[in-house]
């Protein structure tokens, strides 16, 4: 059976807590917090030092039965420390997280070594607390498609590696499905959902406002959802879909229920269920 995590920066303003009531009450079955702040605009910062939110949360899992599904998102920059989001990492495996999301942000030109090198330090932490470690590949950040991608995961080697691949950035990057195809299963753990316009922007700063606040609901857009899924294994769904019109009309809750709504009504039938 198909299950569904609601991302926090679908609810970006929310804190931890008031994702995970009001995922249940929308009727998905995790979520995917967020305990490294992005600074972001409009972020709701939640760390996983903050003590009482970390508490708060552990409650609205307990009294909800709604599951933590992965850990976002560390990202890859300049003279990083591997483990300095260590905290996190234990927290969300504490949460019962088995997956971590990771993407690049480095000055072009960006050193391959380098990346390899601390895409596997992030694997070798995870894999202690029994997380996998997903690469995502933003159209706008360093590794910008699924074969640059693809090439560090199969160069770092490791048995926890994978490939995140968001329904927007395979449309953004013109993702010729047959690529997944030439990869190990296993890498893919869970998909991000949402839907984009007709016309796809060219310039990164079109990109990023699309990706950070106007994301379509599933079925609206010019996506073809059926055709990734037919290259992927059964996976997670993870609605990842900031729309601030939509929250501003609909309420958090309201555009939550909405995203879940129109993903199933999009998804299920193409789905392995």
């Amino acid at each position: 059976m198909s299950s569904f995590s609601l991302a926090h920066l679908t609810l970006i303003g929310c804190s931890a807590p008031e994702l995970v009531y009001i995922a249940a009450r929308c009727g998905y079955d995790a979520v995917s917090p967020r305990f490294i702040p992005m600074h972001v605009p409009g972020e709701f910062s939640c760390e996983a030092h903050d003590v009482s939110l970390v508490q708060a949360t552990k409650e609205a899992l307990k009294n909800t039965g709604i599951r933590v599904g992965e850990l976002e998102l560390i990202r890859i920059v300049e003279g990083m420390d591997p483990y300095a989001n260590e905290v996190a990492i234990s927290l969300a495996a504490e949460m019962g997280a088995t997956r971590m999301i990771t993407s690049v942000w480095l000055s072009e030109p960006a050193e391959r070594t380098y990346i390899v090198d601390q895409y596997g330090a992030l694997c070798d932490i995870a894999y202690d607390y029994g997380l996998t470690v997903d690469l995502e590949f933003p159209t706008f950040s360093t590794l910008k498609t699924l074969h640059a991608a693809a090439d560090i995961v199969r160069a770092a080697g490791r048995p926890n590696g994978g490939i995140l691949i968001d329904t927007i950035y395979s449309e953004f990057s013109g993702l010729n499905l047959n690529e997944i195809d030439s990869l190990p299963k296993d890498w893919f753990h869970f998909l991000h959902i949402a839907d984009v316009p007709s016309e796809i922007p060219t310039s990164n700063n079109g990109m990023i406002e699309i990706a950070r606040g106007a994301r379509l609901y599933p079925g609206e857009g010019r996506i073809d959802f059926s055709a990734i899924l037919k290259h992927l294994p059964p996976v997670t769904f993870s609605i990842e879909l900031p729309n601030l019109a939509r929250v501003q009309k609909l309420g958090y809750e309201g555009h939550a229920r909405r995203c879940l709504e129109t993903a199933k009504q999009t998804l299920l039938p193409a789905a392995d269920v």
